[in-house]
């Protein structure tokens, strides 16, 4: 059956902390791989992380934390891949991360392959490594071929397997995997899924990371204006045709941005039947 994720935010006050874990304990009913954390900019949620990164190893599931590089020194990531690694964490999803606004670049990284590349000689095998990839062009990205690169080397400098950033169209994703194959990629691609939670929120940051959202259901979800109920339902059909396409395509797996909520989630999972 075929594999699937989870991503988790750290909550920032006890009442998110106490929701997440009831969001949790609904959501392992997918019976998940793996759950990731997310790291905040230059690290700045990095206790919290790891907390929660705990907390979901305790209640039996692999936890996998997300470790970003930017602004950090050799020295700094030696000592949180040792906690991690003490913690029994033995998978990491490594990013560049980005700086908090008004700092200048700072560190020792300034490339995820960077990272990966030093994870590999620290730790050798201890923890399999995830990666970030662009089946729309990162935002940042010079050209597409360029993008394509960056993964590329990624890749060769030790990841196992890479997780993409959403999207909406399942040509992007395929073209992407095709293209990667091409230039020498042979780790699974697993396809990051975001549930349609909130119309608004999801347009704002679609905009800002570079997910495009397609004209059409743009439209419909400003058509539904403040009709939550509706955007829902019209959100679970439109993601969940999405996993069909890509299961059929040959996806190794589905990896869902909870946005720590469980409701979508489910309902996604319940339309495309029992993935695992």
């Amino acid at each position: 059956m075929l594999p699937i994720s989870l991503e988790f935010f750290p909550p920032k006050t006890p009442e998110g902390a106490e929701k997440l874990r009831a969001a949790r304990q609904e959501l392992y009913a997918l019976q998940p791989e793996f759950c990731s954390v997310t790291y905040g900019a230059g690290g700045s949620t990095h206790a919290g992380t790891f907390t929660t990164v705990g907390e979901i190893l305790a209640e039996g599931v692999e936890a996998a934390s997300h470790f970003s590089c930017i602004g950090a020194t050799r020295a700094k990531v030696c000592d949180q891949l040792a906690q991690l690694k003490a913690m029994g964490v033995k998978r990491l999803v490594a990013l560049r991360g980005d700086l908090p606004s008004g700092y200048g670049i700072g560190g020792e990284f300034h490339y995820a392959s960077e990272l990966v590349e030093y994870i590999r000689t620290e730790c050798g095998k201890d923890f399999r490594i995830e990666v970030a990839c662009y089946p729309e062009v990162h935002p940042q990205a010079k050209s597409p071929q360029a993008d394509l690169q960056a993964f590329a080397t990624k890749v060769k400098a030790g990841a196992d397997s890479a997780i993409t950033q959403y999207f909406y169209n399942s040509d992007a994703y395929f073209r992407f995997v095709e293209e990667a194959h091409k230039a020498g990629v042979r780790v699974p691609v697993v396809p990051g899924i975001m549930p349609i939670i909130n119309s608004s929120q999801l347009l704002r940051f679609s905009d800002s990371c570079g997910a495009e959202v397609p004209r059409w259901i743009r439209l419909r979800l400003q058509s539904f204006g403040d009709d939550s109920a509706s955007i829902r339902a019209f959100g679970v059909d439109v993601v969940a045709d999405l996993c069909e396409r890509l299961i059929r395509g040959g996806a190794p797996g589905l990896h869902f941005y909870t946005m720590n909520q469980a409701a979508a989630t489910l309902a996604v999972a319940g339309q495309i039947g029992t993935v695992r």
